[in-house]
């Protein structure tokens, strides 16, 4: 029997993160607990969603790191090696609204041009919603004190600093989303 999607993404995340990235692992399962959580809101993507959850930061893992952006380095890890469906790659390759910290990079053009955007938007915000309520060692948080953390963990004039405080604006409208599908969802 074929190994399920979310099984293959967590034991590749797992594999790449648990040992090497401990914490950085703790906050993958954390955002992979939250997509589960959006199974019904989802529905034929939830699966599709808790993969890129768990996979989001596997880019993080050092053997990985070509370009030292995350995001990239995830996503062609993923094509690359292991031929991962498009829309997990792309999900992978555009979380949290990294086009706008490869244009601090200067690897946007890149990004897009190897990963465009899914134009999906419930999915995409999904993905932005579990990250962005997760700290790093995998609890729940707030938006406002996720991207908090972030910038007292890089420094306001950083460059992961200022592309979060770019990104707050877009942080808080995609959860205010995804908080807002889940209000509608029937009960």
């Amino acid at each position: 029997m074929d190994e399920s999607m979310v099984g293959w993404a967590t034991r590749v995340a797992g594999t790449e993160l648990s040992v090497v990235l401990p914490r950085r692992w703790a906050h993958s399962q954390g955002v992979a607990t939250r997509a589960t959580a959006l199974g019904q809101l989802l529905g034929r993507d939830a699966d599709l969603l808790t993969a890129a959850a768990v996979l989001h930061d596997v880019g993080y893992a050092p053997r990985l790191a070509a370009t030292g952006f995350h995001p990239l380095d995830g996503a062609r890890f993923l094509r690359d090696e292991h031929g991962a469906d498009e829309r997990l790659v792309r999900l992978v390759a555009n979380h949290s609204f990294a086009q706008l910290e490869a244009e601090e990079r200067g690897l946007r053009g890149r990004l897009e041009a190897e990963f465009p955007l899914l134009d999906e938007p419930l999915l995409v915000d999904a993905l932005v919603y579990c990250d962005m309520t997760t700290t790093p060692d995998g609890d729940r948080t707030t938006t406002e004190d996720r991207v908090a953390e972030i910038v007292g963990r890089y420094g306001v004039d950083g460059l992961v600093g200022r592309f979060i405080r770019r990104a707050s604006p877009q942080i808080v409208a995609a959860v205010e989303r995804v908080e807002a599908a889940l209000v509608a969802q029937p009960r």
